[in-house]
């Protein structure tokens, strides 16, 4: 991996951090997803479900942690998921904002719009390796 991190004195490189690994570009793959461009020379291609199954906000992580706890109890029926009118169009990213110098808040079309991804999860990508 190509890193701008500077080593200590006895050679190992740092973690990176949130500030570290910076977008210089941010481009459509369509509709379906987008690229990022890292100041590391590497690149991140999300589409827009993965990303919004990755959303760290509260809200997800708890909805993550209750199915997660429902898909353990096989004791009762099978619940079928029910879909809201947004839920059920293709998902778009409406927009992505700036949060100070770590992060992104992005909106989905489904009326999502709470998440902040920082930088240190967009360049991991969707499978979790830079």
């Amino acid at each position: 991996m190509n890193s701008m991190l500077p080593r200590d004195p006895q050679g190992h490189q740092p973690k990176p951090t949130e500030t570290d690994r910076v977008p210089e570009s941010i481009q459509r793959d369509g509709d379906t997803g987008i690229t990022i461009t890292w100041n590391d020379g590497s690149a991140t291609a999300w589409t827009n479900s993965q990303l919004r199954k990755a959303c760290p906000c509260a809200t997800c992580r708890e909805k993550k942690r209750g199915l997660a706890e429902k898909a353990k109890d096989t004791s009762g029926p099978i619940g079928l998921p029910v879909l809201s009118a947004a839920e059920a169009k293709p998902l778009r990213i409406d927009s992505m904002r700036p949060v100070g110098s770590y992060a992104y808040n992005i909106a989905f079309s489904d009326g999502h719009d709470s998440g902040i991804f920082p930088f240190v999860l967009l360049h991991e990508g969707p499978d979790g390796a830079a």
